[in-house]
């Protein structure tokens, strides 16, 4: 299982503690965070996000250990600066028209080549990287994981509101992101070949500099050899976040499993599963998604109840049997943006919203 290692990487809100807004006050974050974390904390575009990484993690409790540590740092060092750290996939009220961005000649480029799509791209996500042996490997395993893509999104759905209103979206952060190119769930690709290829094209084309302009719910790592799950809200809960890519991990050894025993799992066109990527939007674990196999809709729940099963054989070799069981307490509790929404219908106050967010952020860190 060594190849099979984990990196997470977390985008945060810094949020003002008064009027509990966006406060583009993210350089000072990294600036204090590079002395403790070094590049494991980054700037991104807007001012108003700090993104933490961890180190390569060899298991499951590594990766608990890192993020938490993350969390907390990050946590301290914007209570020094009088600012506050909140994890969702937007804000419920900022707007982004009055966010700063961050001076930084990759992002001047993005802004010239899409204006408005990139300036209101004021989104947070959870990427996880699971490390894989080849890419050739990677590939078939990245062709058979976009089944289940919407299912483990819905259980992240942490992005309801959006400028002040409820969208009526569990994440409406993905039809943000969508306005970019080259997002969403991705094509079937035959060989890393065919991939290597297509990025080739659009690179000579002049649509993108490199692969890391490849978007993507889930790619193969233009740098590195990993497999990157991008299609996540970030959770409010470390307990979420940890299970969210204990689950990743054991979809990938799952997978690579079955290839390795000459076992396929059947490819479904991405044109049906963003069908189910949709649902997943809209309703998170509360609505149904489609069973392609019999044909017919299924609530959410029992098809991430399947997705348990479907893993369970490599669950305990990976030692991730209670993170990915917390699957559990998450359909009783609710995803992010249940609970969310369930604070907005008690108090009808966003900035009440806001202080759950920051409280749950911490939950379990200190």
């Amino acid at each position: 299982m060594h190849q099979f290692t984990l990196g997470i990487e977390e985008e945060f809100q810094t949020i003002d503690p008064v009027t509990r807004e966006l406060r583009s006050h993210m350089s000072k974050l990294v600036e204090g965070g590079k002395i403790v974390l070094q590049e494991r904390v980054k700037a991104e575009m807007h001012q108003a996000v700090v993104e933490v990484g961890t180190n390569i993690c060899h298991n499951i409790q590594e990766a608990r250990q890192e993020v938490t540590y993350l969390r907390k740092e990050i946590i301290e060092l914007a209570d020094k600066q009088n600012l506050k750290v909140a994890a969702a996939g937007t804000h419920p009220f900022s707007d982004w028209q009055a966010q700063l961005i961050t001076p930084n000649e990759r992002y001047d480029q993005l802004i010239e080549e899409m204006r408005d799509v990139a300036r209101s791209n004021l989104i947070f996500g959870l990427h996880v990287h699971v490390g894989i042996s080849s890419r050739n490997e990677g590939i078939q395993i990245m062709n058979a994981v976009r089944y289940f893509l919407p299912h483990i999104y819905a259980l992240s759905t942490n992005s309801p509101f959006w400028c002040g209103r409820n969208t009526g979206f569990k994440s409406y952060r993905s039809k943000v992101f969508d306005k970019f190119p080259r997002t969403g769930i991705p094509d079937f690709f035959s060989s890393a070949n065919e991939y290597d290829e297509y990025i080739a094209l659009l690179v000579k084309t002049g649509c993108i500099d490199n692969g890391k302009k490849i978007w993507w719910d889930i790619r193969l790592h233009p740098f590195f050899d990993t497999i990157e799950y991008r299609i996540c809200d970030v959770p409010m809960r470390v307990d979420e976040t940890i299970c969210l890519a204990a689950l990743m991990q054991a979809l990938v050894v799952k997978i690579a499993k079955l290839q390795r025993q000459n076992l396929n799992f059947r490819p479904y066109r991405r044109v049906l599963i963003s069908e189910n990527k949709w649902r997943a939007a809209r309703y998170g674990i509360e609505g149904k998604l489609i069973d392609f196999g019999k044909q017919e809709e299924v609530p959410t729940p029992n098809l991430i109840h399947e997705l348990l099963d479907f893993v369970d054989d490599v669950v305990d070799e990976l030692g991730s049997r209670q993170e990915c069981e917390y699957v559990l307490e998450i359909l009783k509790m609710g995803t992010g943006a249940d609970r969310q929404l369930a604070v907005f219908e008690k108090t009808n106050d966003l900035k009440q919203v806001v202080d759950y967010i920051v409280s749950e952020t911490s939950f379990g860190v200190r």
